[in-house]
C-alpha cells in the first residue's frame, strides 16, 4: 500500500528525499518549514506550512530532510505520536543479513550498507556512502557522499563523516565530532571535534 509522507525541511536535501520517496513507490504529501518567504510548491509539491502545523497531517509518516544533525534531534523530539518513514532509495544495497536500519532514516541511491550493520534512527547514508558489516552507527549520524567505512566501525551519536573520508576497519568515533572531507582515520577517536587530514587530526 502507498505510503503518505510528508517532509521536514524545503531545501536541496528534501528534494533527494522526495525523490527517494517516490522512486520507493510512495506519495510526498508536501512538506514542513519553518523558512520565510517560501513559494507555495517545492519539488512538485505543496508547501503545507510550518514544522509546528505538524499535527494537521498526522495520517502521514514524516521524515526529517536536514542535513545538520542537532536541528534533526530538535525536531525529532519535538513531533509528538507521529509515525516516522525510513526512505530508502531502490538503488542502495542494503543486506538482508543481520542488518537494522531505525526509523527516520535515509538512504540515498548507490549507498551500501552490508551485513550487520546496525544504523540507528534519523540517520542519513549519503550518495555513494559505503557502511560495512557489523558497523554500528549511532542516531543522527551522517555519512556524507562517498565516504567509506571499513568492517566493525562505531559511529557515535551525531558525528558526521565527510564527503570521500575513509575510516579503518575496528575503530570507533565519539559523538558529535566533524571528520572532515578527504579524511583518513586510522585510531580511535575519543574527543569530540573536528578532524581533518590523513591520517586524521584533531583541529586545535
Amino acid at each position: 500500500m502507498k505510503k503518505q509522507v510528508v517532509i521536514i525541511g524545503a531545501s536541496g536535501h528534501g528534494k533527494v528525499v522526495a525523490d527517494i520517496v517516490t522512486n520507493a513507490g510512495d506519495e510526498v504529501v508536501g512538506f514542513l518549514d519553518d523558512a520565510e518567504n517560501l513559494p507555495k510548491t517545492f519539488a512538485g509539491s505543496p508547501i503545507l506550512g510550518k514544522v509546528e502545523d505538524y499535527q494537521r497531517y498526522q495520517a502521514s509518516e514524516f521524515i526529517i530532510a536536514i542535513g545538520n544533525a542537532l536541528i534533526r534531534q530538535k525536531i525529532a523530539e519535538k513531533l509528538k505520536n507521529v509515525n516516522w518513514y525510513t526512505a530508502i532509495h531502490p538503488s542502495a544495497a542494503v543486506s538482508e543479513i543481520d542488518c537494522k536500519i531505525g526509523k527516520g532514516t535515509v538512504v540515498m541511491p548507490n549507498a551500501v550498507i552490508n551485513a550487520g550493520a546496525k544504523i540507528g534512527e534519523h540517520c542519513i547514508i549519503n550518495t555513494g556512502a559505503i557502511v560495512e558489516h557489523d558497523n554500528i552507527l549511532e542516531n543522527y549520524v551522517h555519512i556524507s557522499v562517498g565516504a567509506k567505512l571499513a568492517g566493525t566501525v562505531h559511529v557515535g551519536k551525531a558525528t558526521w563523516i565527510g564527503i570521500g573520508a575513509s575510516v579503518s576497519n575496528n575503530l570507533s568515533i565519539c559523538e558529535n565530532c566533524m571528520i572532515g572531507a578527504g579524511a583518513v582515520v586510522v585510531k580511535d577517536i575519543t574527543e569530540s571535534g573536528t578532524y581533518i587530514g590523513v591520517p586524521a587530526r584533531r583541529m586545535k
